[in-house]
C-alpha cells in the first residue's frame, strides 16, 4: 500500500511532461505540414551535394551531374 504514494505521483508527473511535451510541439508547429514530407521523399533531390562514388574521377562525377535533368 505504502507504494501507491510512490507510484501515483510518479506516473502524474510523468503525465503531466508527456502533456507539457506534446502542448511544446504544437506550439512550435511540428505538425503544422503534415503532407508535406510525404510527397518531399518522392521527389528527387538534385540541389543536394553531388558525392563522388569511391574511386570516381572528377571528370566522371561532372559529367555525370550535367546529365541530370533539372525538374
Amino acid at each position: 500500500m505504502i507504494d501507491f504514494f510512490f507510484l501515483v505521483p510518479i506516473a502524474i508527473g510523468m503525465g503531466l511532461a508527456g502533456l507539457a511535451a506534446f502542448m511544446w510541439t504544437l506550439k512550435s508547429g511540428q505538425y503544422d505540414d503534415l503532407e508535406g514530407a510525404a510527397v518531399r521523399i518522392l521527389l528527387e533531390a538534385n540541389d543536394g551535394p553531388d558525392l563522388a562514388l569511391p574511386g570516381e574521377h572528377e571528370a566522371v562525377r561532372q559529367e555525370r551531374s550535367a546529365v541530370r535533368a533539372p525538374l
